[in-house]
């Protein structure tokens, strides 16, 4: 719970994953913090606090991103990561700023959702295995033969037909025992490859759309969505014949779906979406023209207006409602290398206070990198190759190398920071992974020869460095 954390706590979670960079997680962490604080405002104070939005400025590669998305999974709260230059001005074919807002729901909904399902995941087991058994056992009375008649003969057939027989206590009990065994046949597994027939729903018939040209409901999403919820027919119900392995499967999410209650699910996605959603805003800069001089044609600053009033806050209508984003953090970032944050429109400027920089990553960062955070690359490749039955192993003096020689990449060509690692580091291994099945049972440790030698070449080569990492 974000009550529990304070800024020093939020800063070394952070650390746990990301090197560096003490300016921009302190800034994230006080934004988080006042969000708290805010919450414990009067109501009519409340509703004058706005968040203070981050611009991060530095090169790619040094954890802008990183910082974003690990602040909004610390706190559970909705984020998403947008990149501005895929936005176009109102009035011009592609996808309007407003769309950010529809996103962000969508996320919040199915995160929340997923919460919920998980919740009663037990319970939604429960109620499939009775629903499971209780076809079995249908399935199973359905196809024995029914009972002769008194005379020990079936009747002919110009008889008149019987009266059904009226269920008698015996039959009730051989049901009960012919349920309480598959049940016991059903938890120990035994029935995993026996069909079943079980009835299913499809929720749109796949012709519903074919009046639109073929075009998909994501593509009408933006102009049809209302018309097209009035459009698309109800569920169809249809009988299938699975394995008991699938159907169990098929029941349980029937069931969990039926006890979480979707409407209750959408309301509180919205209003989390509207208290504590974090946007990414990436590549701000490439929204700033190069001349500096902005015409009526489509153009970035057109994009930068049409953002100014969802980050300054208004209210934006989805399929689930109106939302309101004047509590939504916001933190954009860019390089900045031909441009300025002051090359932004001024308006613009005003709705980003805080400013972080970023600084490029020296070679000890490089190194730290490979070896302290929890997700670091080295424990990825051990862990991947681990499941070969192949174990790995990397000497200090190979992750100094790796390190040395991805800072000097990353000085004589373009800077991408850590991402050059990972060039390097699949370079390394790149015939040990391939190899690794028919290596089952070694165990291998990679040196810095092995580095300099698949590696090192190529780094000292401008021209193969350009091409090859």
């Amino acid at each position: 719970m974000l009550e529990d954390l304070t800024p020093t706590q939020i800063v070394a979670e952070l650390d746990k994953y990301i090197v560096g960079q003490p300016d921009a997680k302190r800034a994230v962490a006080v934004a988080l913090r006042n969000r708290y604080r805010r919450q414990r405002l009067p109501d009519e104070m409340r509703q004058e606090v706005m968040p203070k939005n981050i611009l991060m400025m530095g090169p790619t590669g040094v954890g802008k991103t990183e910082i974003a998305r690990r602040v909004a999974k610390i706190v559970d709260a909705p984020f998403i990561k947008v990149e501005a230059t895929k936005f176009t001005e109102v009035g011009y074919v592609g996808r309007d700023v407003e769309a950010i807002v529809r996103d962000l729901v969508e996320v919040a909904i199915d995160m929340l959702h997923g919460q919920r399902l998980e919740l009663v995941k037990d319970e939604a087991a429960r109620a499939a295995a009775q629903r499971l058994v209780d076809l079995l056992t249908e399935q199973l009375i359905e196809r024995k033969p029914g009972p002769p008649s008194r005379n020990g003969r079936k009747p002919t057939n110009g008889a008149a037909p019987e009266t059904p027989p009226r269920p008698d206590a015996a039959a009730e009990r051989r049901k009960q025992r012919e349920r309480k065994r598959l049940l016991q046949l059903l938890d120990e597994q035994a029935l995993e490859e026996e069909t079943v027939e079980i009835e299913m729903e499809s929720e749109y018939d796949e012709g519903a759309y074919d009046e639109f040209g073929g075009m998909s409901p994501e593509d009408l999403y933006e102009t049809f969505q209302d018309f097209l919820d009035g459009y698309a027919p109800p569920p169809r119900r249809s009988r299938r014949r699975v394995s008991v392995r699938e159907a169990r499967r098929i029941l349980q999410q029937q069931e969990a779906h039926r006890l979480v209650d979707f409407d209750a699910v959408v309301e509180a996605a919205m209003k989390r979406v509207e208290e504590s959603a974090v946007v990414f805003l990436d590549e701000i800069d490439k929204t700033i023209s190069a001349t500096g001089e902005y015409g009526n044609d489509v153009s970035g600053a057109g994009v930068q207006r049409d953002l100014l009033p969802i980050v300054e806050g208004s209210v934006v209508m989805t399929r689930y409602g109106p939302v309101k984003t004047d509590h939504v953090l916001f933190i954009a970032a860019g390089a900045f290398h031909d441009t300025r944050p002051s090359d932004l429109i001024p308006e613009l400027q005003g709705r980003f206070p805080i400013r972080v920089e970023l600084s490029s990553l020296s070679e000890e960062d490089l190194y730290a990198i490979l070896t302290e955070p929890q997700n670091a690359l080295t424990k990825q490749y051990v862990a991947l190759l681990g499941t070969e039955g192949l174990g790995l192993s990397f000497d200090e003096a190979a992750l100094r190398e790796m390190a040395r020689l991805a800072t000097l990449v990353n000085a004589r060509t373009e800077d991408i920071g850590a991402r050059r690692l990972h060039t390097i580091i699949e370079r390394v291994l790149e015939e040990i992974s391939f190899d690794a099945p028919a290596r089952k049972g070694e165990s291998l440790t990679i040196d810095a020869a092995l580095v300099a030698e698949r590696v090192g070449e190529i780094a000292e080569d401008d021209d193969l460095s350009n091409f090859i990492l």
